[in-house]
């Protein structure tokens, strides 16, 4: 077996697998972002697993200063603070590597890159095959036939070999020790290394050409010409100490011993323990099996499920079907409701959690040594009684047991119910669907007693199941799931990871009854009554529990009133919008799937016929050196990482205009349109009702918004002609139905004018002004009428831009205008709406002495990273500090207009119904002589759902039509 030794750059790792999960950060019970750690033990594990690696070690800098910091003071210097976060990480991660018994290397005096560089080459000598398994640049001048770079998997990126000839492609060099010459005439940002002021890598690499070597450069300066020349000698001192910064030092007072390096037996105990305390309970169970308690090796474990609503991951195209909702939709009570948690689910880059790794190891309690009484309810005395029993109380818990996801596809299999502590009962349904309608029958009395408050997790489930069986719940409710969202709106909020945390209490878990996902899964029919009734009403059980411990809570953090007015409501709102659904066209849809991929073929032969040869234009490879180096678009143009020009969809924007851009950009709107949106919409269809239901997640967005998922509406394209066409596909459901689509108007900047109180922006929407054409008077200093239409978009730009923390460059950029010219509009747009400015600094400050921030229903947000000394992070949070009040608000407005809409229609009897929201937007299926009733009740709902301050007016507007594009 060929020997094979794998060196670790920690530092790299760490920071990388920090970043990665920044904007889902993995909070443990007690708080801890344990992004670093999780991120890092998941690369090593699979590294270790994957690559199979005989030998292995893992290099730290020290604190100690280098030879590097003594040549130039100002070595690094640039560097920001690293996140408190991560810093906090590094004593887990070298607890880690320790309990994987890996050995750690560090050498005061020098940085890991040096340790690594001195141990690959010694063990290249010693005959072994060696990878620097870091994501660093610089490591390019120690490869050789037996040295690589391991780049591991990143962002969706597959893992990077990088030798010799890679380095060498990369950099357009003849071999790796020019890369140091490179370094030494461009200098590295990263490391505050100078080099040659205005060298780019290119200029690098051309001089290196000509001249060969850093050193020839520099002693035929005299001849290079004009301003290169001048540059050149200018730099020639920070050009020479620029490379022995940049030279990796190969002799470090470090030996590799063969035996010290092998890969050993693991440290079980140290590693359950660390397991345990940063809560990775499925990434322990991945890495340990039955030593971590769990029940094997699982490489790729489900996520928690729970009866019949299990949590599970989408498939298909996340553009339609919607990137999976956090665990916020998940409910634990009876399968899961909702599909997995987190991006984590779709393999996305954002949350690198394990499906299910969200149940914190820290219960002591289960159902083996807790007293309880689980009760199992059959014959029809049984039932009487309970029923006579229940029905005095004011409040009862309920869960329903389920066979599948999807409440408008799933049957019911039972229903269990609490009202103490350690009890509860579990009615079983028969499977016949007449027979459970029977049995529902028997609890219509109890159902139907509005003086009830009734108590669940994720009750939209289960009650869209109740409503397939001519049923409901006729009383008030307490969703812990939305009680757990008010009070800590990020992070997870299964019914397992909530008993854990909040009740030290692990619950029985769905495997055990039905059995690992797959194909021999089974369902709860499936189950024997006395298992199930155990499952069941300890879901009960625990969730009137959490209900008693989340109560008190909302108090405590004065979020009791944006629980009871906005999100409690709107549960029974978004059920009878879920059951409604909305009939699609498929004909239509069919009909334009041909129409696109005509289009699209037309576009991809335009493409070939402009570039002179046929290529795979799927692959960015081929794609960019068609563009950059055939037909030499841009001589500036970018490559990425992996050594390929960059071909995204922002790259080639910047050169639209040109016809083969136009061109493929049409080409990749067309065939995404046909494949995600209008090829995926038919197989949603639901095959009982003819109709598509979506799925709404109330609590998952921070700032409250609504999201949904099967299909994904907020995704469905609106900015292109060929996009909107899409919409058409959604219809009335007969002839003698329109839809109707009612929409606020600029919400958002209504929003902003208010609460900054601004008097500029407050007065053109009191007076009704266009808002963009007064933004560009004040700003251009003109009349109204003498605005044009490019003045016009780009105030409009300053407007959505500025409170999203967009600086110069990003207004530059996306006006495609100079940075100068973007500063002096965003310059003057500060000093005619001061009052922006002073709101985000206000907002700010705010969120620094209390660590929140809230809407004006007291929705808050909590910022843990507002004082971080590291301005990356800080920066995120302090624009988090600014848009949350704002988006917020308009998610409080929209969900109480939806309630206030639904009520109304309920009281006027109206036939219509509301059956989407879409952003600011709602759509109705109504009777066509129903529009003219139901619009000014639409209007008045929406427009007077949440008053906004300095009399700001809020504006909504109303169209109908025979279908959602003509609507709208």
């Amino acid at each position: 077996m060929s020997k094979k030794l794998f060196l670790l750059d920690a530092m790299a790792l760490v920071y990388r697998a920090y970043y990665a999960l920044i904007r889902n950060p993995r909070l443990t019970s007690k708080g801890r972002n344990t992004n670093a750690q999780f991120g890092f033990t998941t690369t090593l594990y699979d590294l270790i697993n994957k690559e199979k690696p005989t030998h292995l070690a893992v290099a730290f800098d020290t604190e100690a200063p280098t030879e590097r910091h003594t040549d130039f003071v100002a070595y690094k210097a640039n560097r920001q603070e690293a996140p408190e976060d991560l810093l906090d990480a590094l004593p887990d991660i070298k607890r880690i590597i320790q309990g994987f018994n890996i050995p750690v290397v560090e050498v005061d005096g020098y940085e890991a890159d040096d340790v690594i560089g001195t141990l690959a080459w010694e063990a290249e000598a010693a005959g072994y095959e060696v990878f620097m398994v870091t994501p660093d640049k610089d490591y390019g001048q120690l490869v050789t036939d037996k040295v690589f770079i391991y780049k591991p998997p990143y962002m969706g990126n597959k893992e990077e070999i990088l030798g010799p000839k890679e380095v060498c492609e990369k950099w357009s060099i003849p071999s790796v020790d020019r890369v140091i010459d490179i370094l030494g005439l461009m200098g590295d940002a990263v490391d505050n290394i100078p080099g040659i002021a205005g060298v780019g890598e290119k200029t690098a690499a051309k001089l290196l050409a000509e001249y060969g070597t850093l050193e020839n450069v520099l002693a035929n300066a005299a001849s290079i010409k004009g301003a290169l020349g001048e540059k050149v000698r200018a730099g020639a001192d920070n050009a020479i100490l620029s490379k022995k910064l940049a030279t990796i030092i190969t002799n470090v007072p470090v030996e590799f011993h063969e035996e010290n390096f092998r890969l050993k037996e693991w440290n079980i105990p140290e590693l359950v323990a660390l397991f345990t305390d940063l809560e990775f309970k499925t990434l322990g169970k991945r890495i340990l099996g039955d030593a971590f308690g769990g029940t094997g090796v699982v490489e790729a474990p489900p996520p928690p499920t729970r009866g019949g609503k299990k949590a599970a991951a989408p498939t298909g195209q996340l553009d339609m079907f919607g990137a999976p909702a956090e665990a916020g939709s998940t409910k634990t009570g009876s399968m899961e409701a909702g599909p997995a948690e987190g991006a984590a689910a779709a393999g996305t880059a954002e949350d690198g959690a394990e499906p299910g790794d969200d149940t914190p190891l820290i219960a002591d309690k289960n159902i083996h040594n807790t007293p309880h009484e689980y009760i199992l309810v059959q014959t029809p005395e049984e039932i009487d009684a309970l029923v006579k029993q229940l029905i005095k109380k004011e409040e009862i818990c309920f869960d329903t047991e389920t066979t599948g996801t999807d409440p408008n596809e799933a049957e019911l299999v039972g229903m269990s119910f609490a009202i103490k502590p350690g009890q509860g009962w579990y009615v079983p349904a028969p499977k016949e669907q007449d027979a459970a309608k029977k049995l529902l029958e028997k609890f219509k009395p109890l159902f139907s007693k509005k003086e009830i408050r009734w108590v669940g997790q994720n009750l939209k489930y289960d009650l869209i199941m109740l409503k397939w069986y001519a049923t409901g719940l006729d009383g008030d409710i307490f969703d812990t799931m939305l009680a757990h969202y008010v009070i800590e709106p990020e992070g997870r909020r299964n019914m397992d990871y909530l008993s854990n945390k909040f009740l030290g209490y692990e619950p029985v878990h769905i495997e055990e009854l039905i059995g690992k996902k797959g194909k021999n899964q089974g369902n709860m029919r499936d189950v024997p009554y006395e298992k199930i009734k155990d499952y069941a009403a300890e879901d009960a059980d625990i969730t009137l529990q959490l209900k008693q411990v989340f109560a008190p809570m909302l108090k405590e953090k004065a979020v009791e009133e944006v629980f009871q007015k906005v999100e409690n409501p709107l549960v029974k709102v978004l059920v009878d919008m879920e059951y409604e659904g909305i009939r699609v066209d498929e004909a239509f849809l069919n009909d334009y799937s041909k129409e696109l991929d005509r289009e699209a073929r037309e576009a991809e032969e335009r493409v070939y016929k402009h570039a002179g040869v046929r290529f795979n234009l799927a692959s960015p490879k081929q794609l960019g050196e068609v563009l950059f180096e055939k037909l030499q678009l841009d001589p500036k143009a970018k490559k990425t990482k992996t050594g390929q020009y960059a071909t995204g969809e922002d790259v080639l924007l910047k050169h639209s205009g040109h016809q083969i851009v136009d061109d493929i950009l049409a080409f990749r709107e067309l065939t995404k349109l046909k494949s995600t949106y209008v090829d995926a919409l038919p197989g949603m269809i639901n095959r009982k009702t003819g109709r598509v239901h979506t799925s709404y997640n109330q609590a998952v967005a921070v700032t409250g918004r609504l999201s949904s998922n099967n299909p994904n509406l907020q995704n469905i394209p609106v900015r292109t002609d060929r996009g909107k066409e899409i919409r058409k596909a959604f219809i009335p459901r007969d002839s003698d139905h329109v839809l109707v689509s009612a929409d606020y108007s600029q919400i958002e900047l209504r929003i902003v004018a208010a609460i900054s109180g601004d008097p500029a922006m407050c007065e053109a929407f009191r007076l009704g002004k266009d808002i963009h054409t007064a933004t560009a008077a004040r700003v251009y200093n003109k009349a109204e009428d003498e605005i044009t239409k490019v003045e016009r978009y780009k105030a409009k730009s300053v407007n959505f831009g500025i409170i999203y923390g967009q600086s110069a460059f990003g207004l530059a950029d996306n006006l495609k205008i100079s940075r100068t010219e973007a500063k002096e509009i965003i310059d003057n747009y500060k000093r005619q709406f001061a009052g922006i400015q002073r709101y985000m600094d206000d907002t700010i400050n705010f969120a620094k002495e209390n660590g929140y921030v809230e809407t004006l229903m007291g929705r808050k947000r909590w910022l843990r990273d507002i004082h971080s000394a590291n301005f990356t992070v800080r920066g995120f949070a302090e624009r988090n500090a600014i848009n949350s009040p704002i988006q917020g608000t308009a998610a409080d407005m929209i969900k109480l207009a939806m309630t206030r809409i639904h009520e109304a229609f309920r009281q006027e009897r109206f036939r219509s119904r509301m059956i989407l929201q879409v952003h600011d937007e709602l759509v109705f299926d109504a009777p066509r002589d129903e529009v003219e009733r139901i619009k000014p009740v639409i209007l008045e709902c929406m427009q007077g759902a949440l008053p906004l301050p300095n009399s700001v007016p809020v504006i909504a507007e109303v169209g109908f039509g025979e279908n959602w594009l003509e609507a709208h």
